[in-house]
């Protein structure tokens, strides 16, 4: 009698910890391991999977992703999400924010193609609330919509906000510990805690961590609408990004990019270049200069 042939399916990825993967195919949850030490599967990705039990099986193969964010450092890239259609940015009144991270974040989600917006939080703090917004006008003039909520005080208020945004999105919510990234969440997701207690013990990452990215769907927001939950980091790392792919970047850059006296200019230093001329002249800010620099030496200095 001959063997019944192992059943392939499509899932997408809903978690990730190491070479360890959670996918997920019509609400079953897979355990899955990709074939040899291949590593390269982010949160998000649709693949084919062979099963090699009820509950577990083999990555074959990932679609090609329509969009991919991901952050690098100075030895090695770190994906954090395929397949994205926008990109929150979790700010606060309290505590401050940094502007390095959401300025660098501005610039991954451009450069891979994402729309990106920026939550306000803990509004209900009124004591900051004028200066953090000063704070953020100068995104806002970008073009980047400032969302204001406060998931702990204003809960209704809050949802009211964001799920028109959410519907019908692959969004990531990214941000630095302390923003209230968890409190949206658990606001979106009534039941994040219980699905990060299940990943954890499927990815076998112990009972308390949560220090990995990880996917909810949101059904009643209409099809395709999910919600990607990333750890809080401090550091957002753009060495992967080339000079040309930096310049495109910077949507300020954008209506003085082809004025410049030289073809192969780097907007840093060059006689009669037209970004320095923009910054000289206000049109862009000093801040946003500096990080494009900065940007670009971290660009040169890449060992992988």
């Amino acid at each position: 009698m001959s063997q019944q042939a192992p059943a392939k399916l499509k899932a997408t990825i809903i978690a990730a910890h190491g070479r360890h993967y959670l996918a997920e195919a019509g609400g079953v949850k897979l355990q899955c391991v990709t074939r040899g030490k291949k590593t390269n599967v982010a949160v998000g990705d649709i693949v084919d999977v062979t099963m090699t039990s009820p509950d577990q099986g083999v990555i074959d193969k990932i679609d090609e992703r329509k969009t991919l964010l991901y952050r690098s450092d100075q030895y090695k890239s770190k994906l954090l999400a395929a397949n994205l259609t926008q990109l929150f940015i979790v700010v606060a009144t309290e505590p401050g924010f940094a502007d390095d991270l959401v300025s660098r974040s501005l610039v991954a989600a451009e450069a891979a193609g994402i729309q990106a917006r920026l939550i306000l939080n803990k509004t209900d703090v009124t004591e900051s609330l004028a200066r953090t917004r000063e704070r953020l006008q100068p995104y806002a003039s970008l073009g980047y919509p400032v969302h204001e909520v406060s998931a702990k005080a204003h809960p209704d208020q809050a949802l009211a906000v964001l799920k028109p945004l959410l519907a019908g999105q692959s969004s990531i919510l990214i941000g630095q510990s302390g923003m209230g990234k968890s409190s949206l969440i658990n606001l979106l997701v009534p039941d994040a805690d219980i699905a990060v207690r299940e990943i954890s013990a499927a990815l076998d990452t112990g009972k308390h961590t949560t220090t990995f990215t990880r996917l909810y769907q949101l059904p009643e927001l209409g099809a395709g609408s999910s919600i990607i939950d990333s750890p809080g980091f401090q550091e957002f790392g753009l060495y992967h990004l080339s000079e040309g792919m930096l310049e495109r970047a910077f949507v300020d850059f954008a209506p003085y990019l082809g004025h410049c006296k030289y073809y192969n200019c780097r907007h840093l230093i060059e006689p009669q270049c037209a970004i320095l001329a923009a910054v000289a002249d206000g049109k862009i800010t000093k801040m946003r200069h500096t990080l494009y620099g900065q940007l670009l030496h971290e660009s040169s200095q890449t060992l992988y």
